[in-house]
């Protein structure tokens, strides 16, 4: 019997032990839409989930993650008290409302999240017409041409780096971007990267102005393009 107490005790210092070895540093990357607090506390949210061993043991099954916006995690242990955490985000290039949610889509047009939340920096696209929203399947956009519209002109401002709160597209497919005060009408999806191009140099002008932007008569073949703002 004394024997079997100490096996016990054994086994109790080294529960004990491993236990009390966890991660303290812990080194985030990619992650823009959360902050690495805002990680910590989802990927770590017990003295349990930071024990290095069970991080050891996690980081090599690979497992998958429940949370908005991330395509996935892998944490890599890089000493008894250390890891890095690369976090890898779902690529996202615009938002529908449907219903009371925001239904978010990547470059291909698949919808890829849906939340009540509407994040920084990805535009609202306002005048489609589309059926029943089904996540991780294509938006059900009817119009073959205004969906290739919206799927070109949301990687363009990526491209370029725009923020954009809204884009209307009409049904004879004219486009409209709303950034703070100001509209800046782009008119048919023809040369979308001269005009956006031509906006970014040109923001720096009119960001803080009230008004409408006309870029519906660019031409790349003209040296010095015109346009009209129109204050409010």
């Amino acid at each position: 019997m004394k024997r079997i107490y100490i096996v016990l005790f054994i086994i109790a210092g080294i529960i004990l032990g491993i236990y009390s070895v966890k991660i303290e540093n812990f080194n985030f990357g990619g992650n823009t839409r959360y902050t690495n607090e805002e990680m910590k506390a989802m990927l770590f949210p017990n003295d349990f989930s930071k024990v290095t061993l069970y991080n050891v043991v996690r980081s090599k099954l690979k497992r998958k993650y429940n949370i908005p916006f991330i395509q996935g995690v892998d944490i890599y242990v890089t000493g008894l008290h250390s890891a890095d955490i690369i976090v890898y985000e779902k690529s996202i290039v615009g938002c529908v409302k449907y219903m009371s949610s925001y239904m978010y889509f990547d470059k291909d047009g698949i919808v890829v999240e849906s939340s009540n939340t509407l994040l920084y920096g990805i535009p609202v696209i306002d005048g489609l017409d589309f059926g029943r929203i089904v996540l991780y399947e294509k938006l059900p956009i009817s119009n073959e041409n205004v969906f290739k519209d919206m799927l070109d002109i949301t990687q363009v401002l990526v491209g370029y780096g725009i923020n954009v709160d809204r884009i209307t597209i009409s049904s004879d497919n004219n486009i409209t971007l709303y950034m703070g005060n100001i509209e800046v009408y782009l008119g048919d999806s023809s040369e979308l990267n001269g005009k956006v191009g031509e906006l970014r140099d040109i923001w720096g002008k009119i960001k803080d102005l009230s008004g409408t932007l006309y870029l519906d008569n660019y031409n790349p073949l003209k040296d010095n393009t015109t346009y009209t703002f129109k204050k409010k």
